[in-house]
């Protein structure tokens, strides 16, 4: 311990002297040094983020081909967490351990693992049309799936596979008060299950559709038997957004090649590319899915693959379903924060369209449409349904809304812009250059009913030269924009190396409330207790037939137990429980060769599931570094032939003296001063109103609690002249003193950097 205390000294010192040269460097010498201007110090300043300070907001990106999540904070741009989601993630032990396998094992489709997602746009749960930060909703656009990420624990909790579709792009987005998550057809496919259809017959037999999964917010899950989906055209549905106040009820859904083209060069016809963007418009789909609910309530619905379907007739019929025009190959919808516009931008246009919910509505009531589409589907006039068209540049895309009334940001796809604009004056207010072609874009909370403004996020599908050469596969570029004055500013480049990032949401990170920790014994899956979970002082092995059972725990720095002995043959699962109550001790287990990984939260109980398929000695150990010791936090497998007979051996033993057990018994009582005194302190402050350090009091209290019983076994074995085990045993209550002091430390600091009283 002293020798700890010294090190940190002389650390110290070091910093100091440092610090002392450094400081003949001016702010100027820096600059001229790096070759820096007055702008980069003000964008520096505007992102940097001190250490032990937090950003404002976290943002939540899509993976792209990774499956997956990704977290990071705004504005500092620091990733902070992936999120394992459609695809297996070796940190977490997602994919490796049997609760994790148990979700992933959801998204099966026809009985086959698919290993792969193409995650595209994830959306938060909404209270009120407001991100509540309880929930986060994502889509697999490669396999029509929607996950259920719980944002306690930022773990995925749930994935549902679309009955009907085969592919979708358009999900996930929630209504405003997160009844339902909806998500749209992409690729016109027939819609029952394992039937084919010659292209020849895709005007007839393929079809589109909306699905609306019903949230079940208690229970934090979808639930599938109260879903339902509506039949749409074969038109390609792409985006989608939800109605918001007085627009509260509908969706709207944009979407391309409505020509119904079937390519291709292959049967000498021109590419999908041409026959799909031949006409001047394509059509927005607008929806009643409050009342396409009641219907289906009502038994109007039909099966089809054991989901209810509203058919297109029934649609029509029951006036819930209507088109109106907009401009040809739109990727984006999006309903302003008051809910009486509706933006959509078309590819190949220059302008983006700003509808009227009113006027919408206006021409529904008086059954004023222009046309019908080829399956009955009145046809609202473009011209009777717009607010105002606004020429902003080439290849409008995707559109954020601002704190600031009418303002609004939509990105320029082939221009590499964003530009700044006002939907309801019509008029362009500013532009930036972004590097390279945006698709999407985020302002903090920008698709809410509420937005933050401050600042924006621009996903860039290119980044070419903005950094260091890593071959030929370039990172994605995030840009972040600060827009909370006049003029927009370019504030910070990141790249993003994991898959194609296509859409982020931003919430305020106030507003996210997760855990530190489980209560002990959780299947965090299911927040259910586990049935492997135990306590200290329950670890057993079990067996039955051939089947082994192990229930073990772990805590710093040890793995009980620390041997298992099995058979060829043996079907293992071992079930371990993180004991820890400190925050941020997490702990991992392996075994060498079986391919298995968990993941071990403080409280959390997760368990691996192999066969003993080979006879051999396996080490197995703590994947995470959690402790001075955490080399030493280990254990084997021990794979025996079958028959194996053990014979009559003792361990091998060391050669330890009566001095050296004494020397470790002195430092036992200098290193119990030390926790004296940091005990001593904290119990003289006020701690109980301060949740993190009653856990690591109780963390240190635990550790502390072993030593008795460690103490009576070192003390009776010297009392034998063992001078080995009691040199040991001492030295496992050192152990003990060591990590109950580095918890009280941890406390104690707590406590003086966040204003903790003395008690009188």
């Amino acid at each position: 311990m002293r020798s700890l205390f010294k090190a940190a000294a002389l650390v110290l010192a070091a910093g100091v002297g440092a610090t002392a040269v450094n400081a003949a460097e001016s702010l100027q010498d820096v600059m001229k040094r790096r070759g820096l201007s007055q702008q980069d110090l003000m964008a520096a300043a505007k992102t940097y983020v001190p250490t032990g300070k937090r950003d404002e907001f976290l943002a939540f990106s899509s993976g792209g081909q990774s499956g997956q999540v990704i977290v990071y904070g705004i504005p500092s741009m620091r990733i902070l967490k992936y999120i394992g989601v459609f695809t297996p993630e070796p940190w977490q032990g997602y994919g490796f351990d049997e609760e994790s396998k148990k979700v992933l094992a959801q998204g099966r489709i026809d009985g086959m693992d698919i290993t792969w997602g193409d995650t595209h746009h994830p959306a938060f749960s909404e209270t009120n049309g407001e991100a509540d930060g309880q929930f986060l909703f994502i889509n697999d656009k490669a396999n029509p799936r929607i996950a259920v990420i719980d944002l306690r624990d930022f773990e995925t909790k749930q994935i549902v596979v679309n009955p009907i579709f085969k592919s979708e792009h358009g999900g996930a987005f929630v209504t405003p008060n997160t009844d339902y998550i909806f998500e749209a057809a992409q690729y016109a496919t027939p819609l029952e299950n394992k039937k084919f259809y010659p292209l020849e017959d895709f005007n007839e037999k393929y079809r589109g559709g909306m699905t609306y999964w019903k949230f079940d917010r208690k229970a934090g899950k979808i639930d599938p038997k109260k879903s339902f989906s509506i039949e749409l055209p074969p038109y390609s549905q792409d985006l989608s957004d939800a109605g918001k106040g007085p627009s509260d009820g509908w969706s709207f859904t944009n979407s391309f090649c409505s020509e119904r083209y079937v390519g291709g060069i292959e049967k000498g016809r021109p590419p999908y590319e041409a026959g799909c963007s031949a006409k001047d418009t394509d059509y927005l789909h607008v929806i009643n899915w409050k009342k396409a609910a009641e219907l289906v309530a009502a038994g109007k619905a039909k099966k089809i693959n054991g989901a209810d379907v509203l058919t297109i007739d029934t649609a029509v019929k029951e006036g819930i379903l209507f088109l109106i025009p907009e401009p040809k190959s739109p990727h984006g919808v999006d309903v302003t924060p008051d809910g009486t516009k509706i933006v959509v931008s078309g590819k190949l246009d220059t302008h983006v369209s700003v509808y009227s919910f009113d006027k919408i509505m206006k021409a529904i009531k008086a059954k004023k449409f222009e046309s019908k589409d080829p399956y009955g589907i009145p046809v609202i006039s473009m011209q009777d349904t717009l607010h105002t068209q606004v020429q902003l540049g080439l290849g409008p895309l995707h559109t954020q809304y601002d704190s600031k009334k009418c303002i609004a940001y939509t990105s320029l796809y082939v221009d590499s812009q964003v530009a700044k604009w006002d939907f309801c004056e019509g008029k362009v207010l500013d532009k930036i250059s972004i590097h390279y072609n945006i698709g999407h874009l985020v302002t903090m909370e920008g698709d809410t009913t509420k937005p933050a403004g401050k600042y924006l996020v621009a996903l860039n599908k290119l980044s070419i030269d903005r950094f260091n050469p890593v071959g030929p596969l370039h990172p994605q570029n995030h840009q972040l924009i600060d827009i909370s004055n006049d003029k927009m500013q370019l504030l910070y480049d990141m790249p993003l190396p994991l898959g194609e990032p296509h859409y982020v949401i931003a919430i305020d990170a106030k507003k996210l409330k997760p855990g530190v920790r489980y209560k002990v014994g959780t299947d965090t899956r299911t927040d259910q207790r586990h049935p492997g979970a135990v306590r200290a002082g329950e670890e057993r092995i079990e067996r039955n037939g051939n089947k082994v059972t192990v229930y073990g725990t772990l805590i710093r720095s040890h793995i009980t137990p620390e041997t298992i002995e099995v058979e060829v043959g043996d079907e293992v699962t071992i079930n371990l429980t993180n004991l820890e109550r400190a925050q941020d001790e997490t702990h991992g287990f392996t075994v060498s060769t079986y391919n298995v990984h968990a993941s071990v939260e403080p409280g959390k109980t997760a368990s691996v599931k192999f066969k003993a398929f080979k006879e051999g000695v396996y080490p197995y150990y703590c994947t995470e570094f959690c402790s001075a010791l955490h080399l030493e936090m280990q254990g084997y497998l021990l794979v025996k032939p079958k028959g194996w007979k053990a014979t009559k051996k003792e361990l091998a033993k060391g050669t330890y003296t009566e001095a050296e057990y004494q020397a470790i018994v002195k430092r036992v009582a200098d290193t119990q001063a030390v926790i004296d005194s940091v005990v001593g302190y904290i119990t003289s402050t006020n701690y109980k109103d301060f949740p993190d350090v009653v856990n690591l009091v109780a963390d240190a209290t635990d550790q502390l609690n072993k030593i008795p019983d460690a103490k009576s076994k070192y003390e009776a074995a010297a009392a034998k002249k063992d001078w080995e085990q009691a040199s040991l045993w001492a030295e496992q209550v050192w152990q003990y003193q060591v990590k109950a002091a580095d918890i009280g430390l941890r406390a104690k600091t707590y406590l003086e950097q966040n204003g903790a009283k003395v008690i009188k």
